[in-house]
């Protein structure tokens, strides 16, 4: 009886653990995120409040690694919107899958 106890309390624990941690979008997510971000600010055609608390939120707990990644993201992303070649590409991207971290609200449930 014990060891059934012991065993359900193992797998209720593992259950919710998992609950917790796919709560937190992925790394992926957050990187796609401050490209989005870099986008807002440099055509400067969406606000980027959203944006901001979302990678504020989910970039508490990042590794320091994807927080560097995350920053060259934002910045490759404002390099390319000064070219005016790309602006058009680049605005489509900031009104298509951009609008899902605009919010706050982190990725469609597609892209996890």
């Amino acid at each position: 009886m014990k060891v059934a106890a012991i065993a359900l309390t193992v797998v209720s624990v593992a259950i919710a653990g998992t609950a917790v941690a796919s709560n937190r979008v992925s790394d992926l997510d957050y990187l796609k995120a401050n490209r989005c971000k870099g986008l807002a600010v440099a055509l400067g055609t969406a606000d980027a409040t959203g944006l901001d608390a979302f990678i504020k939120v989910e970039g508490r707990s990042r590794d320091p690694i994807i927080l560097a990644r995350a920053t060259e993201e934002r910045d490759r992303a404002q390099h390319q919107a000064r070219d005016g070649n790309m602006k058009d590409k680049l605005s489509a991207e900031l009104a298509g899958p951009c609008t899902a971290y605009m919010n706050g609200g982190g990725a469609p449930a597609t892209a996890r």
